[in-house]
Parts: structure tokens; C-alpha cells; sequence
């Protein structure tokens, strides 16, 4: 029998299992979370674990071999049938479990986190991601129920998704059309390296790649481009390499983040926008979504041209589902997450970088000539974090101080005027709230506008 001390209950967080290798988690949380998993995706898919047909993957993390390993263990021991597709990015395991219409799939990994993680991101059938209050935490009480004996009767079968998966992802473009142009591509020693080279290598493009061999030790900078820190390098290189622009990826690859020939960094909204408009052009009155910190650029946008936009919550567990509840065409996301309807709904890191080397090739104007009109008629923030006490109570009062805005509660609350909005929404983890705001007067008025903000926030 498994008991409540075998499993730190901390590691089952919103959007996967995660924690510190050794210290939270390793081989035996790897197992009991196979196990766990098997029993409660047979409940959701109502039918016994021995029907189940599961994908695994995992990427370069040191310890992921044996991590997946032993997750496989879990899922045999359940009597789950496991297709195994070995090192890959997180996207080709959700295009495994899309494409080959399997019950549900696990991808071992820590995303962006920094080395000393381990962990595991897990989906459903269509690769709709498990999240806190939809899977995972069933997981944790199954385990903590204690999981007796187990059946087995599993088996494995190992599969190669590579070919598979670059031909659904060159489907979104027209390849003969993008280049001439230079690239510099960082991949952080993750995941991008194999699962998107291959088909760089192909395009018309001066690649100059940089960490671009997978190496779970992490030897030149963590694999989170969010952080200033981790691309500044990418930055200098742009500039040195006098580059079109640039490109990085996070540790499993399945978020890609964009600088401009400038050496400035697209910001998520912004590149939603640039996105939506390619999608928008495809496939006339489409919907996009995008998430409650957007600039509204991404509505004007989608709006000029014809298209519908509905805001939804921060997170891809709720995004995919949104995704499936609109009929979205498309989906972005401020945190670098982009989601495509014939990708399974999917997030992917590998298709906006086709997209956009697509967009400036056939549009013949720079990525930062693009963003500077964006940047020129909005003026956003970025997320600010602070500390309270009491998040809930803070927000409450700063609905009360803006009774004569448009209040919503839909993922913390959002204050909207007609020249300037905010949201602000409690971390899952931390006693944090997130600030965004922007203004669509100037930068001046944003600024007064965001220290107004937290100086309530902070009070």
C-alpha cells in the first residue's frame, strides 16, 4: 500500500506534477504517478485501465530517462497500453496523442524550470490538458488512498513521431515562401534543437544557432527566455549578427519567444495580434482567443478584420477548453503560449516560429517594423508581481476604488475604462497578485496609471 507520506502533496500544482528532483519527487513519485494517472483517466474515459492506450514522452533533463522510466512502470503495472516516443518536445507528445487518437498522454518534464526540477505535464484524449481542478488532484488522493496491488498486463510499444510531426507543422505554412533571412535561434539546450531544426534547415534562412544541442545540465543559461537574464545573450546576438530577427525556446519547447532586428523583445500580445491577423486572412471571421492580461491590440485587430475575439482564463488547461467551447481558430497567450485549433487545439512553440518567418517573408516588413506600430498605439506594463497579505481582499478593494469602470471577475479582476485597462489576479502558488495594465493614451500616462495601481496594491 501507498500512503500520504510517499507523495509531497505540494508537487501536484495547477497545470502539472513538479518539483525539486530528490527532494520532492524522483523515481518512486515517477511510478505511483503512472499508477495514479492509469486509474483516474480510466474514470474519465469510462472504461478499465486495460483498455487505455497512453503516450509518454520526456525531454533532456539528466534524470528524465529514468523519471519516464518508471512512470512507464506505473502504467503497465495498471495494465495500460504505452506508446512510447522517447526524447521529444512536449508538442510532439500532444500531437501523438491527437493524431493517433490515444486516451491520454504524459510528458516528462520541467518545462522552463530551472535544472534541479523534475516532473510531469499530463493530458486527456485531444490532448486536453489535466489541470488542479480537473484531474490532478485526483491523482494526489488516489495516490494517498493507497493503490494496493497492481494488475499489470501492460505492454510498450516504442514509436517515432518525428517525420509525423514535422509534416503537421510545415502544413501551416507555405515553405518555398519563407526567406531569404537571417536567424538566430536559441534553444537553451532544450528541446527545440531536434523537433524544430530539422525543419529550419530546409527554409531558405541563415541560421545561426546557438545552445542548440539538448543538455539536461543546463550549461549556459535555464531554459526560461521570459527571464531578461536568460536572453540577453540572444539580444547581442541579434545586433552582432546584424539578424532579421531572433528566435528562443523554453526547455520542452512548446513556447517560443521573439526578438526584433532591433534587439527588442516582442511581447506576447503583440505577437498574438501579428498571428491572429495570419490566421484571420486564412480563414475569414474566425475566432481568437486570448487571455484576461492582453493588449488590446489583439481585439482591435481581430476586429478590423472581421474576425470574433472572446477573452478567456490565464492557464492552457483553461485555454484548450475555451479553445473547444468557441470553436477557435486560434489562441495566444502573454506568457508565450500559442494554440492552434488544427494542432488539437494544442500549444506549440514550433508553428509561430514558421508563422511568423512566413509573415515577414511574404509581407517584406521587419518583425520590429511590425511591433513598433503595435507598440506606437499601445502602451502596456508587462506583469508586475507584489505581495499581499490577503490577494482576495485586495482585489475587492480595488473593484470598490473603480466602481465607475467595467468591473469582471472572470480570472481575478479586470478593470476596463475606455483609454485604459488593468487586470489583476492572484498567483496559484504564491501569495502574489499580478498586475497588468495598459494605457491607449502614451507611455506617460500608463506610467501614472501602473503606480496609482500598485500604490493600492502595496498599501
Amino acid at each position: 500500500m501507498a500512503d500520504a507520506a510517499v507523495v509531497a502533496p505540494g508537487i501536484f500544482k495547477a497545470y502539472d506534477v513538479r518539483g525539486l528532483y530528490g527532494t520532492d519527487m524522483d523515481e518512486e513519485t515517477a511510478y505511483l504517478v503512472g499508477r495514479g494517472f492509469a486509474r483516474v483517466l480510466a474514470d474519465l474515459r469510462g472504461k478499465g485501465t486495460a483498455e487505455l492506450r497512453v503516450g509518454l514522452g520526456r525531454d533532456m533533463r539528466i534524470e528524465a530517462p529514468a523519471m519516464a522510466r518508471r512512470l512507464r512502470d506505473g502504467l503497465v503495472a495498471e495494465g495500460v497500453s504505452v506508446v512510447d516516443a522517447g526524447l521529444v518536445g512536449t508538442e510532439m507528445l500532444y500531437h501523438l496523442v491527437g493524431s493517433r487518437e490515444l486516451d491520454g498522454g504524459a510528458m516528462v518534464t520541467a518545462s522552463h524550470n530551472p535544472k534541479a526540477y523534475t516532473g510531469v505535464k499530463l493530458v486527456r484524449e485531444g490532448a486536453l490538458a489535466l489541470s488542479g481542478d480537473a484531474g490532478i488532484q485526483d491523482i494526489r488522493r488516489t495516490i494517498e488512498a493507497g493503490l494496493g496491488e497492481a494488475p499489470g498486463g501492460g505492454e510498450v510499444e516504442a514509436v517515432d513521431v518525428y517525420d509525423d510531426f514535422h509534416a503537421r507543422a510545415l502544413s501551416f505554412v507555405e515553405p518555398e515562401k519563407i526567406g531569404p533571412l537571417k536567424v538566430v535561434v536559441d534553444s537553451g539546450n532544450g528541446m527545440a534543437g531536434p523537433m524544430v531544426g530539422p525543419l529550419l534547415e530546409r527554409m531558405n534562412l541563415d541560421l545561426v544557432t546557438t545552445y542548440w544541442v539538448p543538455d539536461g545540465e543546463f550549461p549556459d543559461h535555464e531554459p526560461n527566455p521570459l527571464l531578461p537574464e536568460n536572453r540577453s545573450f540572444i539580444v547581442d546576438r541579434v545586433l552582432g549578427e546584424e539578424a532579421d530577427l531572433g528566435v528562443a525556446w523554453d526547455g520542452d519547447a512548446d513556447r517560443c519567444f521573439f526578438i526584433d532586428s532591433a534587439g527588442e523583445f516582442v511581447d506576447g500580445d503583440f505577437l498574438t495580434a501579428l498571428l491572429a491577423r495570419q490566421v484571420l486572412e486564412r480563414e475569414a471571421g474566425a475566432t481568437i482567443l486570448y487571455d484576461v492580461r492582453a493588449s488590446r491590440a489583439v481585439a482591435d485587430t481581430v476586429a478590423e478584420l472581421g474576425g470574433t475575439s472572446h477573452m478567456g482564463r490565464v492557464g492552457h488547461a483553461f485555454m484548450k477548453r475555451a479553445m473547444r467551447e468557441h470553436g477557435a481558430a486560434f489562441a495566444g497567450e502573454v506568457s508565450g503560449h500559442y494554440y492552434f485549433r488544427d494542432f488539437w487545439s494544442a500549444d506549440s512553440g514550433t508553428i509561430p516560429a514558421l508563422l511568423v518567418l512566413e509573415l515577414i517573408s511574404t509581407t517584406g516588413r521587419s518583425l520590429a517594423d511590425m511591433v513598433a506600430e503595435l507598440r506606437s498605439r499601445y502602451f502596456i506594463s508587462g506583469e508586475i508581481n507584489s505581495e499581499v497579505a490577503d490577494p482576495e481582499g485586495k482585489m475587492k478593494e480595488i473593484a470598490a476604488a473603480h466602481s465607475d469602470a467595467d468591473v469582471t471577475w472572470l480570472d481575478g479582476v479586470s478593470v476596463d475604462y475606455p483609454d485604459w485597462h488593468m487586470n489583476v489576479r492572484p498567483s496559484n502558488t504564491e501569495p502574489l497578485l499580478r498586475l497588468n495594465l495598459e494605457s491607449l493614451v502614451s507611455v506617460a500616462d500608463m506610467e501614472a496609471k501602473r503606480d496609482e495601481a500598485l500604490a493600492l496594491i502595496r498599501s
